[in-house]
């Protein structure tokens, strides 16, 4: 640890200098404890006070109840209405304030997203904060020239390696759409084959159709070594837009839906309603309308499987009201889902909210101001899962490699933020402070600073904290240089073999595998 010009330090012996001598040890560069890992409990911030938490619940159940869902499939209507529901006089489904109560208090309320390795089981609930990704990205940020391309099968393996290494990316939804694979049932089986391949975290995929759902989930259990494997340890959740705004459910969503139960498939069922477009631009009545179209898709849920497992995913999004662009960085986007991520827990039901989708094309200060910002309000407001987190670029438009590998040191400060400031007598530090007014002067060195070091600091891999001529002198390297070289050394390196030969083969054999 370095000294200030001026300042005197004593060499300590004994004890103390021994445990200095052994957490020198412990903190050479990269190898530093992890004062933040994911999980850290939010809650912090809330955007929305209780008065207008309740006036925005309150129009939420009346617009189920007297406005109600349109273009209901009759499959799910002849449920809903056996279950309790009614039509209006439009012919509109609706669901009564005591009706959706009584199925959120039914709800799944904590569970674990399972990864095919254990060590990256994933306890949802209560205020824990996970992030991870999402988007359907149809252009990727090349590395080696800088400019965006249609993204391929190969860049979705790549960043789903590129992830596994990543502490940060909890679970990996696939980030990119594989536009080299035109028929969208080689593209369902194919991205659920590049997820397979490269991490054992828990991972998220869509269905294109109901009918991909039975062969993907056979692909699971070999995977896993046996038919019914999945069903035991479902690694893989369904990421499902029930809804259509405003307010009507969408036929093929519904199919999948019911296909995704029967098999055991966990469903982030998402609602991404634009401000000003599909939903009202007013702030207050954006959150009221996707409040009441979540808990529709939480009707449709739990009517087909009463506390079936399900994430409570409203994202709300904001269009630029000038051009009517969408857009994924700014102030608004990141107050909607906190207050979303408030909502949720306020219900008692695990929440997913989105955050850190950029506008900024490039790798540069636009990008970490519109990352940070939403990141740290959605973390701190304690939303469970948190999608979008890492890697997107170009209003959810791009996704790119150095990005990935900023953001999750970009989480690591969020994880640190949301931990907070633990007090207790022992990190008031009176004593401390005592020792060093009546003796050296200075804390460094002290045994209160090493364990403060190594409980309560994050130090960054890629930011530089050098002065100036020491950084000229390594080379001066911004960030976005940093982050690619990491990301090439890791996709250079990384070549995880997370299927057997057995598996691999079984599922050439009776699908169209196009990645070699």
């Amino acid at each position: 640890m370095a000294t200030s010009p001026g300042t005197s330090t004593k060499t300590s012996t004994g004890r103390a200098g021994g445990r200095r001598a052994r957490v020198a040890k412990r903190t050479t560069p990269g190898e530093m404890p992890n004062p933040c890992p994911p999980g850290q409990v939010g809650g912090t911030f809330k955007p929305l006070d209780d008065h207008g938490l309740k006036q925005i619940m309150d129009t939420a159940y009346r617009l189920l109840d007297e406005i109600g869902m349109g273009e209901v499939p009759h499959r799910f209507q002849d449920l809903a209405l056996a279950k309790g529901a009614h039509l209006n006089s439009s012919g509109r489904l609706c669901y009564s304030r005591a009706m959706v109560e009584d199925v959120i208090d039914g709800a799944a309320r904590e569970f674990i997203l399972h990864g095919r390795d254990a060590r990256h089981d994933i306890e949802i609930g209560g205020e824990r904060v996970y992030f991870g990704t999402g988007g359907a990205a149809v252009q990727t940020l090349d590395m080696d020239s800088g400019e965006y391309r249609p993204s391929t099968l190969n860049d979705l393996y790549d960043f789903t390696r590129l992830i596994d290494t990543l502490d940060n990316v909890s679970w990996f939804t696939r980030c990119c759409v594989a536009t080299d694979v035109p028929d969208l049932i080689d593209l369902d089986i194919n991205t659920a084959y590049a997820l397979m391949r490269g991490t054992t975290k828990h991972v998220g995929t869509s269905f294109t159709v109901a009918e991909t759902v039975a062969p993907i989930i056979s692909m699971f259990d070999r995977a896993l070594g046996g038919e019914g494997k999945y069903r035991q340890r479902p690694f893989c959740k369904a990421h499902i837009s029930p809804v259509i705004s405003p307010m009507r459910y969408g036929e093929d969503a519904v199919d999948v839906t019911f296909a995704c139960i029967e098999h055991g498939v966990p469903i982030n069922a998402i609602i991404a309603a634009q401000s000003g477009a599909t939903a009202p631009a007013p702030l207050a009545g954006m959150l009221a309308q996707t409040t009441a179209e979540t808990l529709a898709g939480l009707m449709l849920v739990n009517l087909i499987a009463p506390g079936y497992t399900m994430i409570f995913s409203n994202w709300p999004l904001v269009i630029d009201l000038r051009t009517g662009a969408f857009c994924g960085g700014g102030g608004e986007i990141s107050l909607l889902n906190a207050a979303s991520g408030q909502i949720a827990n306020h219900l008692g039901l695990p929440g997913g909210v989105a955050s850190s989708m950029a506008d900024a094309k490039a790798v540069d200060a636009q990008m970490g101001m519109e990352k940070a910002l939403s990141a740290l309000s959605a973390g701190l407001a304690g939303a469970n899962m948190v999608y979008e987190s890492s890697g997107m670029m170009a209003s959810l438009l791009g996704a790119s490699f150095e990005a990935f590998v900023l953001d999750n040191e970009m989480l690591s400060h969020v994880h640190r933020a949301i931990r907070g400031i633990e007090v207790s007598d022992e990190s008031l530090s009176f004593e401390a402070i005592q020792a060093a007014i009546t003796g050296d002067g200075h804390f460094l060195g002290g045994d209160d600073t090493i364990e403060a070091m190594l409980r309560d600091y994050y130090y960054p891999a890629l930011a530089d904290r050098n002065d100036p001529a020491t950084w000229a002198n390594l080379g001066g390297n911004d960030a976005w240089q940093n982050a690619q070289m990491k990301a090439r050394d890791v996709l250079a390196t990384h070549h995880p073999d997370y299927l057997t030969a057995d598996a691999d083969q079984w599922m050439r054999d009776n699908f169209n595998i196009l990645l070699s």
